[in-house]
């Protein structure tokens, strides 16, 4: 139970159905369509296109998609299954560590067209709405035509992103034309229009998937990558397609957490846990130096081994079953000493602030939908072709631009790729529909909720709430929210410390109380989180 004396938001409770997304406008949408009927699939859906117009550096339709989805009844001791669906965009089949290294490019710039991966978001969104929606795409797709053509209020949050990216947006001149207002990024409270984004919205509602990927949109975005240099063409836009998987998974305090299996990095999570699960947090300050160090300690074990083996398993052995097993962990986590930080090895997780979203939805027959979207760092590329105003992602810059790594681009491959949706199933069942945005800050941020939660006795919203650092580029990078003490404490133990510039990254979550009937859904107020419940 949470201090009444401290401030902090309730957890927000419902019988029905419950969103949380990272803006007003969005929860709203799906709210409304789970109170005309709509399921959980067809709310994050909506949801989601209404933060590709009122968050347009968070999310777009120029990125990609993952899901994790439960059906009603779910029950893995019964033969019960929770579908995972991969909408990761590929290279281009005429893109090659071979054709960058005769540029002389190592390293795929941000901002490069190179780093442009197919877009997978729009074909996954009409994949999972065929498989499990009850309405029709076109309908879904209303509310952010509405806020497109009409114009929605720009936000504190959403203003100071598009502030702080201002000399992105300037540079493309088709993305400084349509993203920002009187040649400046829009202030908090004004009113923001992007009518030619909701051209494409409604040629998505009329046409479908094809609406994006072929036609008059496909073809301006097509054209306007090649004459930057890029070697897109219109077959692979054509030929994108997001396919179903099967979770992977690892047991943490009698909780089965499920994530989408690589060329994402959901794993680097499990095998955090795993390393985790060797020491009794419980025992220690939620906030305090012994916690913090040990998952600055995990955090530096996991993401090295996920810079050495994730990739797209279609060109690469990825190892899962050994990374998940209950030995490697062993391994790592005896190199971890609690009197004092590692020595510098190599630097891991070295990504900085990135932005994405996150949705989860549980409708009233016990749907449960976490569905995370995104165009990687704010604003993609920056780049958007003349007619559509479609920011499209940078994702390519997940790649190595080295043969002998098992992820070096190569043609019509999926980069490592950072968002991650969570589920945790207790009993077997859904009971915890999760995650959290900030790039390759994901796999520490779903750790540290989970943790919160079943080691410190957190409710959902505080589980969010609590204060972070992130062991990144060899140092501890803490929010602002850890103690003076603390922070002296984890640099006497020998870690360089430097404060985060803006938060890691939001979060959301909704858990099933199956014992009370009841949802309860926090969000995360760093980046607008937005829970209702009915």
């Amino acid at each position: 139970m949470r201090d009444l004396q401290l401030p902090g938001r309730s957890v927000v409770m419902g019988r029905h159905g419950a969103a949380a997304t990272s803006h007003t406008l969005a929860t709203q949408a799906a709210i409304e369509i789970l109170r005309h009927g709509g399921n959980t699939t067809d709310a994050a859906i909506a949801a989601c296109a209404v933060q590709c117009v009122v968050e347009p550096g968070s999310t777009g339709i120029g990125g990609d998609n993952f899901v994790l989805y439960a059906p009603a009844g779910t029950d893995l001791r019964a033969g019960g299954k929770v579908y995972g669906l991969n909408g990761s965009g590929r290279a281009p089949r005429g893109l090659s560590a071979d054709h960058l290294l005769k540029q002389g490019i190592k390293q795929i710039d941000l901002t490069s067209v190179h780093a442009v991966t197919i877009p997978g978001a729009v074909d996954a969104w009409s994949k999972l709405n065929a498989r499990f929606g009850s309405m029709p795409l076109a309908e879904l797709l209303q509310p952010a035509i509405r806020h497109a053509e009409e114009g929605f209020p720009v936000t504190e949050r959403v203003a100071t992103d598009w502030g702080r990216n201002e000399a992105k947006l300037k540079a493309d001149a088709n993305t400084a034309r349509m993203w920002l207002k009187d040649g400046r990024p829009p202030r908090a409270g004004e009113i923001f229009r992007q009518p030619e984004h909701a051209k494409v919205f409604r040629e998505i509602a009329a046409r479908g998937r094809d609406g994006f990927y072929t036609g008059w949109v496909a073809e301006d975005m097509v054209e306007y990558l090649r004459s930057l240099g890029g070697t897109h063409t219109l077959e692979d836009f054509a030929t994108q397609e997001a396919f179903w998987v099967d979770p992977i998974s690892t047991s943490y305090r009698g909780v089965e957490l499920l994530e989408i299996p690589p060329n994402g990095v959901g794993i680097t999570t499990l095998l955090m846990l795993n390393i985790l699960s060797g020491f009794d947090l419980s025992k220690y300050d939620p906030v305090g130096i012994e916690r913090f160090h040990i998952e600055a300690e995990a955090t530096r074990l996991a993401f090295q081994v996920r810079d050495a083996y994730v990739a797209d398993p279609a060109f690469a052995d990825v190892p899962v079953e050994k990374i998940l097993s209950p030995a490697f962990a062993d391994e790592l986590r005896s190199r971890i000493d609690l009197k004092k930080a590692m020595p510098v090895l190599s630097p891991a997780g070295g990504t900085t602030y990135r932005d994405t979203v996150y949705i989860s939805v549980v409708d009233e027959k016990g749907n449960a939908c976490s569905f995370i979207n995104s165009l990687f760092w704010p604003y993609g590329t920056g780049l958007s072709s003349p007619k559509t105003g479609v920011l499209l992602q940078n994702r390519g810059t997940g790649f190595r631009v080295d043969p002998a790594h098992p992820n070096c681009v190569a043609p019509h491959k999926r980069p490592l790729h950072t968002i991650i949706p969570a589920m945790a199933m207790k009993d077997g069942k859904p009971w915890l529909c999760f995650g959290v945005m900030g790039g390759g800050f994901q796999p520490v941020g779903q750790s540290h909720v989970l943790t919160n939660i079943l080691d410190f006795g957190m409710n959902v919203q505080e589980a969010i709430d609590c204060a972070r650092g992130f062991y990144q580029m060899n140092r501890f990078e803490a929010e602002r929210g850890i103690r003076e003490d603390v922070l002296k404490g984890l640099a006497a133990l020998g870690h360089e410390i430097k404060m985060a510039e803006m938060p890691h990254g939001g979060g959301q979550a909704i858990m099933i109380d199956r014992a009370n009937g009841v949802l309860q859904a926090g969000s995360d107020p760093r980046k607008d989180g937005c829970a209702l419940a009915y």
